[in-house]
């Protein structure tokens, strides 16, 4: 299993957070999302088929910058 850590600019509310989470648990393989707004980060575990690449698109369609 590969974990990533995101800092991320726009998680500006509990329903941005909530996008997010969902959108990344619609990803094969996704099997752990952690949204933490006070901080701006998103950390998730996955195992293939899911991808980094999947997994920034993702979080970047729910209108966030991914900083790192």
């Amino acid at each position: 299993m590969e974990k990533i850590h995101y800092e991320v600019s726009g998680i500006i509310n509990s329903d941005r957070k909530t996008k997010i989470k969902n959108s990344l648990d619609k990803i094969g393989g996704v099997q752990k999302v952690e949204v933490d707004v006070a901080r701006g980060t998103v950390d998730v575990n996955f195992n293939t088929p899911a991808t980094s690449e999947v997994i920034e698109q993702s979080i970047e369609k729910q209108g966030c910058i991914i900083l790192n």
